[in-house]
């Protein structure tokens, strides 16, 4: 099983410096990927929490830390599709192309509400909508001309480059629901659980896709199951799958990989007191961390 770890994004600890060193450490200590997530805006008076107060764009961020990296993949968990698909295809490949392939792309239908408001798209029918948007990433990184009319998007005839290298980015599609799940299996190459996952049944959850992916004809062994690990480090074990002390924590990575999970990356972002915290008490709660839960 592949084990990341993600980068400083939220919050007074994610300063340039702080993403800097956890990328260069991470892969010092063997991780598989550093990861980042998207919150395009807090609406006022929300009661989300310190988490999703103030987050930096996940895609300029794995740009920054590609640079002082050179073997550690680079994965975003996830990008919502209210953004425009062309615009994000180009950023994509180009940070495919700058760090040498390392590029994994989650893509989520969105759920704040204020969020479609902004960008100036309607949360109606975000399933389709999602599917069309990964059909127009997938052209955009193969064809020579693209041209698009469908339901949400369209293109006139243009060529779109260059093209990513060494080849596209492996896309994950997020989602909870069970149609969310079963379009991961038909799309996708790999599914990424949220937050919010009940990681205590999702096995039940990849076998599921599993059996959607056999029925599509696709080989279950080559698809991604990714869980965003909401690791809480405590100084004594909780019910909670990832949180307590650092034994426990691997043994629940241990659970996850006998479950049938390919990919676990803690975020530290997702523990409500990193966030809260004072910026250099949360880095070195971090550093900790990273050694602690090497692979």
């Amino acid at each position: 099983m592949r084990i990341g770890f993600a980068v400083p994004v939220s919050g007074p600890w994610a300063t340039p410096e702080h993403m800097r060193r956890v990328a260069v450490r991470a892969e010092e200590l063997g991780y598989a990927e550093l990861w980042t997530f998207q919150r395009l805006l807090y609406p006022v008076g929300s009661t989300m929490g310190p988490t999703y107060r103030a987050v930096h764009d996940p895609l300029i961020t794995l740009s920054h830390v590609s640079a002082v990296t050179g073997r550690i993949g680079l994965g975003v968990a996830v990008v919502n599709a209210y953004v425009p698909p062309i615009l994000l295809a180009k950023q994509l490949a180009t940070l495919q192309t700058l760090s040498g392939g390392r590029v994994t792309a989650g893509i989520g239908l969105g759920w704040l509400p204020e969020e479609f408001e902004a960008s100036g798209v309607g949360m109606e029918r975000r399933g389709r909508r999602g599917e069309e948007f990964v059909e127009l990433l997938r052209r955009a990184w193969s064809d020579d001309v693209v041209e698009h009319s469908g339901d949400f998007y369209r293109v006139p005839p243009a060529h779109v480059d260059p093209k990513p290298e060494p080849g596209p980015p492996r896309i994950l599609l997020g989602g909870s629901a069970d149609v969310a799940l079963r379009r991961a299996a038909r799309l996708a190459d790999g599914w990424v659980s949220s937050s919010r996952e009940d990681l205590t049944a999702i096995g039940g959850r990849i076998e599921m896709i599993k059996a959607e992916l056999a029925a599509a004809g696709r080989d279950p062994g080559a698809f991604r199951f990714v869980v965003r690990g909401a690791t809480r480090v405590r100084a004594a074990d909780e019910d909670r799958p990832l949180s307590g002390t650092y034994g426990k924590i691997r043994r629940d990575v241990a659970a996850l990989g006998a479950a049938g999970v390919t990919d676990v990356f803690h975020d530290l972002n997702f523990d409500q007191d990193i966030p809260a915290a004072e910026p250099k008490e949360a880095m070195r709660r971090a550093e900790e961390a990273l050694e602690a839960l090497a692979p």
